[in-house]
């Protein structure tokens, strides 16, 4: 290699991706601080991920070019940071960026002072432009360094500023039905009626939100919203947004339609959709809904599963420099590939005028007239099912000739998390043992590899190496799957290390001037602000998650103090709720526990295996279940322990219902008290 900078070191892959630029880059730390100080320099850092297409696009364009490095080198200390690894620092100029330029993405380029106070930036740059900023900037930084200081003093200014609006957020109004009731009127005028999801494009397939709705819809009745959300799934699921060969979503459409996906596959997005999936299918029964979560969980497995029960990250969207080249088809080569059989391939997964992307190729987009197949086939449903399933692997064979999108094998702890809870989703509703045991043996991976010694998490892992303190949340979702799982399998210890991680969180995490948690550990000193997350996003916010967590654990062990947090939390966030929905939809599942009719089931017994199967065949949102097949003493199963019989017991607001032996008796006591 010709060049070879200090990203050599790392494990992350995007920073490994740039190891070889002639840019002399740096990974983000104290050191290129006081690099930029000796040398009187600004700094540049600039963020990206390793599946980012555009990231990509401006390291060949710029990054690559030795021209253009020799500027970036001689006026700049050159900071690459993973927005995956350091989210604190993505966070942090991100907000700066959108502050300077009303908007943002990846790749984010922020120029600071040799003290991390940003001055300029924006996302991608094309080449001319990139080389005429540079020069811009380091003369204003040295022949007007005045005007650069105001810049910087202005924009921290409004940074800290934004974080004090957070904090002051107040909590002394109840939350109200009405709050949602506003939050869903708004909501609902930005409704794809056709397509579903939203109005617009891009389409980002938000799990959180979907999950909101559905839960919503059934809590209210309200039968429109609940055909938005039916929609809405099953034209993700039918898209070109899912990849119907292989399986796993991609990270957003491009379009309306759910067609032309932005081809990266992201972990977080296909852990959460498994689980928005396995609920819309206790739901309904939808044999759609159960497919996805079988096909979603095999690829996660297939691809992204390590060997100690670690998951990976990402694939990337581009393989050969071509975006989406490993997934699309050109109707010669489905002919050659599936013979005679190739008319009802192609009528399955339109490639007609419906599928056809550009340059001869096209995207499998699965059809909605099946039964028009049918009749034009002459084939019955299971027959149809069986030759498509058949071409599909003739396909997935040839595609093993095709050169695969890179992999980002680095593991996050909120992802691994997620995907966990995926897991164990899929095992509850599916019975499918195998499921359980992936999601036990990622859990082992986060509580012993994943752990430090003194009881806090990792960030991240790769290749032996464990790495950077964690965020709130890796905590938040640390908790989330160990409470998910303690209920698929009445394990009390991962409720108990659930309980301890919360306990770590109040310690390190809170804030005495605001009802919120801060995102970075109280002794990560290294940023100009301490940030707070509260608005929900593609993955939820970590404070929506704590707050949820915080209400479940109190709960199952009795402690108010927990309760009251979690409440104090909602009860700040309301008025934003109301004003946009999208963005506070974990918050509101947070809400409909506290509105509607919240109930607690406890299984107790022997054949409590059984029995959690049994109850996870049913739609039943608005309860806590606590589980145990030994002799237990958290407050929702103490005193509760039978030797001869396993018994359900159905509680709301300390009032029990008498013990039955029987789900349908206790979902029959549950619609009473749900009233």
């Amino acid at each position: 290699m010709k060049f070879t900078n200090a990203l050599i070191h790392e494990t992350s892959p995007y920073l490994l991706q740039h190891a070889h630029n002639p840019v002399n880059w740096v990974p983000f730390g104290p050191e290129a601080f006081d690099q930029a100080r000796r040398e009187h320099k600004m700094v540049l850092i600039s963020i990206g991920y390793s599946a980012c297409h555009w990231c990509h696009v401006m390291e060949h364009e710029s990054f690559e070019d030795e021209e253009i490095a020799k500027v970036m080198n001689a006026h700049f200390v050159c900071v690459k940071v993973d927005r995956e690894e350091r989210p604190d620092v993505d966070m942090l100029y991100m907000q700066a960026v959108q502050l300077m330029t009303g908007q943002g993405g990846w790749p984010l380029n922020c120029f600071t002072l040799a003290d991390g106070r940003p001055v300029y930036g924006g996302t991608y740059f094309h080449k001319p432009k990139w080389l005429q900023l540079l020069n811009n900037l380091q003369h204003l930084f040295h022949q007007q360094p005045e005007k650069v200081l105001e810049y910087a003093e202005e924009l921290t200014a409004g940074l800290k500023q934004s974080e004090r609006i957070l904090q002051s957020n107040t909590y002394d109004t109840d939350i109200q039905r009405s709050h949602l009731e506003t939050m869903l009127n708004r909501w609902k005028q930005g409704f794809d009626t056709i397509h579903g999801g939203p109005n617009r494009a891009p389409k980002f397939p938000l799990p959180s939100n979907y999950l909101f709705l559905l839960r919503y819809a059934h809590l209210s009745g309200d039968d429109s919203l609940m055909d938005h959300v039916t929609l809405t799934l099953r034209k993700m699921a039918h898209g070109g947004l899912y990849d119907q060969l292989h399986g796993g979503f991609a990270r957003y459409s491009t379009d309306i339609y759910w067609k032309v996906p932005h081809f990266e596959k992201m972990l977080y997005d296909n852990a959460q959709l498994v689980s928005l999936y396995a609920e819309a299918w206790q739901w309904h029964k939808n044999p759609l809904y159960l497919r996805i979560v079988n096909e979603t969980l095999q690829f996660i497995e297939t691809e992204w599963m390590g060997t100690e029960g670690q998951f990976f990250s990402a694939l990337d969207a581009d393989s050969e420099g071509e975006e989406g080249k490993y997934y699309v088809w050109e109707k010669e080569e489905l002919e050659d590939l599936l013979g005679e059989d190739a008319p009802l391939f192609m009528d399955y997964y339109s490639v007609n005028d419906t599928g056809y992307w550009e340059h001869g190729n096209f995207i499998l987009m699965h059809t909605d007239d099946v039964a028009g197949l049918l009749f034009k086939y002459q084939l019955n449903a299971v027959q149809l099912e069986e030759k498509i399933t058949l071409l599909k692997n003739k396909l997935k064979t040839a595609a093993k000739q095709r050169v695969k999108p890179g992999l980002d094998d680095k593991t996050l702890t909120a992802w691994q998390a997620l995907c966990c809870k995926a897991f164990t989703d899929g095992y509850l509703i599916s019975g499918n043992v195998h499921y359980l045991t992936i999601a036990k043996k990622g859990i082992d991976f986060l509580c012993t590899t994943l752990t430090q010694k003194k009881g806090g998490l990792y960030r991240t892992y790769k290749n032996g190496q464990v790495k950077i303190n964690a965020f709130l949340d890796d905590y938040a979702f640390s908790i989330e799957a160990l409470i998910s799982l303690y209920k698929a399998c009445a394990d009390e210890s991962y409720l108990l290390t659930a309980n301890t991680l919360c306990e770590y969180v109040l310690e390190h995490f809170g804030d005495a001037h605001s009802v919120y948690f801060h995102y970075t550990h109280k002794a990560d000193k290294d940023l100009i602000v301490r940030n707070t997350e509260v608005s929900d996003n593609v993955i939820p916010s970590s404070n929506s998650q704590m707050a949820i967590n915080l209400w479940q654990l109190g709960h199952y062990f009795g402690n108010a103090g927990f309760m009251e947090k979690a409440l104090n939390m909602l009860r700040a966030t309301a008025g934003d709720m109301e004003k946009y929905g999208p963005g506070y939809s974990n918050w509101g599942n947070l809400a409909l526990q506290v509105l509607f009719p919240f109930c607690e089931v406890a299984i107790v017994g022997k054949r409590v295996d059984e029995k959690i199967l049994e109850w996870h065949q049913h739609y039943v949102p608005n309860t806590i279940l606590a589980v145990a097949r030994h002799p237990s003493e958290l407050a929702l199963t103490k005193h509760r322990w039978q030797e001869s019989d396993t018994l359900i017991h159905v509680c709301r607001n300390n009032t029990c219902q008498l013990p039955v032996n029987s789900v349908n008796a206790a979902l029959q006591q549950f619609e009473k008290l749900a009233v």
